[in-house]
């Protein structure tokens, strides 16, 4: 069978590659943890509240279809919308078609992560809107972590059909604080005039290692938005999704809000590669680093064709004298007439601002409270489903006010 030899030939590279550190980020050794098939127990009802909270919701109300994954193994999927497919990659796999897509955006052998998520792969989400269908509420995945010092490699494939439209939120998280690895391969792909906004929220504990690790593809006209949001306690985060404009006037407009505490170590950024005219980028990214955390911000737009624009947009705000934030944003221009700009700025809240708030009649907290919520406040270049906007903003309120 053809899918016999290709996974074969993938074996190979993967293999060569088990001992090879990823570019940024903290180096994670993999044998202290378990790679296998995990929890046997696959009690949805269970887990409401932790799904909740990275905006799944298990009665699926609002949303156009779900997918439900516990450790490596998929609990649920499904679908209420025709020319709109939702189910694990396992099953997927069982139609050659997929081979198309599988493991063709994302190299098996960038590093020793992407190498160990194709050797233990199981599961994940296959993700596909047929040709001129809009999917008008949001789909849905939760892919929780149950068992301790597990390697999740869940293996997730989009793809969104010519003049379709898909929002699809993701929510990864833990039953509870457990020491593990989180390894998920995502390969997203937009064809013609095609439109994927993709909202990640992970809500993690003390002792995770976080390694996503995300390439897209965007054909002429498409659209390709995505938002990542971190705020909870994790050990480390390292994630560098790669976002490449192959078609004419595309555009990907990426946007990150991370909170760091604790001790955790986050290395956080993303690249889109302009390689088509009338192709358009933008990366923008909000980090607050509270306790003895240490974010990387970084930012990376590339021209490879004349007339292409992109902009770059990094602020940071430091809320404890023990963090540090680097923003490091690139241009990288290899043709001529390319407009690539970048902005960054990292400090702390401004006294005079706190003073002028609290002078209105509002409480020293509640007026820190008013400037980071308006820090926080994510850019979105296009109208949104109303349940998506309701939930992101109910989502920076909460951040806000917990801080």
């Amino acid at each position: 069978m053809k899918s016999r030899k290709v996974r074969d030939d993938l074996r190979e590279r993967a293999l060569s590659a088990l001992s090879k550190p990823s570019t940024y980020g903290l180096d994670i050794d993999l044998s202290r943890f378990t790679a296998s098939l995990g929890s046997d127990i696959m009690d949805i009802e269970s887990y409401t509240d932790a799904m909740l909270s990275v905006g799944v919701d298990p009665e699926e109300r609002g949303r156009g279809g779900s997918y439900y994954q516990i450790d490596n193994v998929a609990a649920y999927s499904s679908s209420r919308y025709k020319g709109l497919i939702v189910k694990p990659i396992s099953e997927a796999l069982e139609d050659e078609s997929i081979l198309e897509y599988y493991w063709k955006a994302v190299p098996v052998d960038l590093d020793k992560y992407t190498a160990t998520a194709f050797l233990y792969e199981k599961d994940g989400y296959y993700i596909e809107v047929k040709d001129r269908v809009e999917i008008p509420i949001p789909v849905q995945a939760c892919i929780l972590l149950k068992s301790p010092s597990l390697i999740q490699v869940p293996h997730n494939i989009v793809v969104v059909g010519e003049g379709s439209k898909l929002h699809l939120i993701t929510g990864c998280t833990v039953a509870r604080e457990n020491p593990g690895v989180h390894i998920g391969i995502s390969e997203f792909y937009v064809k013609k005039n095609g439109l994927l906004t993709f909202t990640m929220i992970h809500s993690w504990s003390k002792g995770m290692h976080i390694r996503p690790r995300t390439i897209v593809y965007v054909e002429d006209g498409g659209i390709f938005i995505s938002q990542y949001i971190s705020t909870s306690l994790v050990d480390s985060i390292q994630s560098y999704p790669t976002i490449h404009l192959v078609g004419e006037n595309s555009s990907s407009h990426l946007s990150s809000i991370i909170i760091g505490r604790g001790s955790s170590h986050i290395d956080i950024g993303g690249a889109i590669e302009l390689k088509a005219p009338g192709s358009t980028g933008e990366v923008t990214s909000r980090v607050i680093s509270m306790d003895e955390s240490r974010i990387t911000s970084r930012g990376r737009i590339s021209g490879f064709i004349r007339g292409v624009k992109g902009h770059i947009e990094c602020r940071g705000l430091i809320l404890s004298e023990n963090s540090s934030i680097y923003a490091i944003p690139e241009l990288e221009a290899k043709a001529y007439d390319v407009q690539l700009t970048h902005e960054a700025a990292v400090g702390r809240i401004a006294e005079e601002e706190i003073i002028y708030l609290m002078a209105k009649g509002f409480t020293e907290d509640e007026a820190r409270s008013m400037i980071i919520r308006g820090f926080l406040q994510p850019k979105i270049p296009i109208p949104l489903p109303r349940q998506l906007v309701d939930y992101l903003s109910m989502a920076m309120e909460k951040i806000a006010y917990a801080l």
